[in-house]
This record gives structure tokens, C-alpha cells and sequence, in this order.
């Protein structure tokens, strides 16, 4: 695992752009990758697809999941990411702009580690970044080898 890399799972370019610079205004140097829809991200994830071939012992240390995805929405992602030995203990913070009750509770049912939703005003947005950066990739302590379950 890579506890440095952030894989966002974003379909929409206006809010990818957003979060890319929310990152890199709170100065992460971690690797970003994007992945636009629920396949690319599970392709990533499991190393099928275009991504066959990658070395999928090199995990994110946290997931930005938006829920609204194309082919594959970010629900059913989560629920594949949890199916899988592989990915099942990886953080995931669901952000969306959902404020749908039955998308928390169906998030946080399907494993998500915590729900943020996404905040309208460019600062407020920036500080969220930050907060969950500082979170996720620094305080929070994880488990040294995923593939076993520690």
C-alpha cells in the first residue's frame, strides 16, 4: 500500500478540477490518480482492464469516492471494494454532493469509513480537503499488510 496515494473516483471535471486543487493548495505531494467511472476505478483497484499488468500490491492509502458514477455507481463499487479480500480494509470516504439520508446510511451500510458532503464555497471545499488529508493519510493508523487481514 501506498499510504501517500489518493485515488479519486470523479466523473465530473469541474469537481475533479476542484479537489486536484484543494490537494494541491493544502500541499500533498501524494500521487493522485483519477479514475472517471465505477470500471476504471475497479480496474485500477484490481489491475484488469487497462490497468492489467499493474502492480496491485501498490494500494491508495485513501479513496475519494463520489457516488454518482457512470457504468458503475460509486455504491456498487464499494461493494465489490469490500467483497475482496484484496481492497476490503482500504479507506473510503464517500464525497458527494448528495444530501440524501438513504445515500449515508447505505454508504456507511456498505463499508464507507465516512461520508463528507461537498461543501459549495471554494474555501469551506479547501479546508474539507485538508482536514480529510490530514486525517486519512496522516493520524489514521492502518493495517501494515491488507492482502492478510492485519
Amino acid at each position: 500500500m501506498n499510504d501517500k496515494m489518493i485515488l479519486l473516483i470523479e466523473d465530473n471535471a469541474d469537481d475533479e478540477a476542484l479537489t486536484m486543487r484543494a490537494l494541491k493548495k493544502n500541499k500533498f505531494s501524494s500521487e493522485i490518480v483519477v479514475a472517471r467511472d465505477g470500471v476504471e476505478a475497479l480496474d485500477y483497484l484490481f489491475g484488469t482492464g487497462r490497468y492489467a499488468g499493474r502492480d496491485t500490491s501498490i494500494q491508495p492509502g485513501l479513496i475519494l469516492l463520489d457516488l454518482k458514477l457512470p457504468k458503475l455507481d460509486g455504491f456498487e463499487v464499494l461493494k465489490k471494494l469490500r467483497a475482496d479480500e484484496r481492497t476490503k480494509l482500504l479507506a473510503v470516504v464517500i464525497l458527494t454532493s448528495s444530501k440524501e439520508q438513504d445515500d449515508i446510511v447505505n454508504g456507511y451500510g456498505l463499508g464507507a469509513n465516512s461520508y463528507v458532503r461537498k461543501p459549495v464555497d471554494f474555501q469551506q471545499f479547501v479546508d474539507s480537503v485538508l482536514q480529510l488529508g490530514l486525517y486519512w493519510l496522516l493520524l489514521n493508523e492502518r493495517p501494515t499488510d491488507l492482502r492478510n487481514g492485519a
